[in-house]
């Protein structure tokens, strides 16, 4: 099913939609399956006409047409997903008087590992994250999806050569960290009350030597099972929550 259709996206799920609604996303037309119940979207619905959506209640068999998603009988038309420039993201820290914590993705491909990463952003307040415009997963429906509205409130800036990109926050002052199985520091000891950026791996390859030669830090996840690494997402969040936890106990 096409993803790109009434010149924008289409995202589907109550929560996603509502979203998108309340970020003020543009959005160019709503269809709800006859039979939801109004009850639980009085929000979206009143949201909805507030910005002058149309809304249309339509048979479960056309929401079901326009969207092969989960989408409980909701599924909005938007704009395209805009990505942000790299001072946008620097000036997303400068505005909550933080020092910058930033993403850096390294061909990531798995939409859904991108949706759950920019889930966990947003609940800890990551200010930006960067991806490859190549073999790279972008913004999407699937990944707006599995963002579940995070996608509405991250920064997602997509550039053409990671590696300049990285030397660039190094110039502005980024501490550059990565994830390394041998010789590196448990990532415990991660110094997180610097400006920061951490480098996630793609799934299969993990991180490029290129961009690892780049590290000021690198770190590793302690394991004692059987398997050798963790899915990028859950590696993400461990990370992230780790700054996350860093930079409370400095701000008391």
């Amino acid at each position: 099913m096409a993803d790109q259709q009434h010149n924008g996206e289409m995202i589907a799920g109550k929560n996603p939609v509502l979203e998108a609604l309340r970020s003020g996303r543009e959005m160019n037309k709503l269809w709800i399956a006859e039979g939801v119940k109004k009850a639980g979207i009085n929000e979206l619905l009143d949201l909805a006409r507030e910005r002058g959506v149309l809304v249309q209640f339509v048979p479960k068999k056309k929401v079901d047409q326009l969207s092969d998603a989960n989408h409980q009988g909701i599924v909005a038309s938007v704009a395209a997903y805009q990505y942000a420039e790299l001072d946008d993201i620097f000036a997303a820290a400068k505005a909550k008087n933080e020092d910058p914590f930033f993403l850096v993705l390294d061909e990531l491909e798995d939409p859904h590992n991108l949706g759950s990463i920019m889930r966990t952003a947003d609940a800890i307040g990551v200010h930006g994250i960067i991806i490859p415009k190549r073999r790279a997963v972008g913004l999407t429906a699937v990944v707006a999806k599995a963002s579940t509205g995070a996608i509405e409130h991250v920064p997602v800036v997509r550039v053409t050569n990671l590696a300049q990109t990285v030397d660039e926050l190094k110039d502005r002052g980024v501490w550059i960290a990565g994830t390394d199985a041998k010789g590196s520091a448990d990532y415990r000891k991660m110094d997180a009350t610097l400006p920061l950026a951490i480098i996630i791996g793609s799934e299969g390859k993990g991180m490029s030597r290129l961009l690892k030669d780049k590290c000021d830090f690198l770190y590793h996840l302690p394991m004692v099972g059987h398997v050798t690494s963790l899915n990028a997402s859950v590696a993400a969040a461990l990370l992230m929550y780790e700054v996350y936890r860093k930079r409370q106990e400095m701000n008391g």
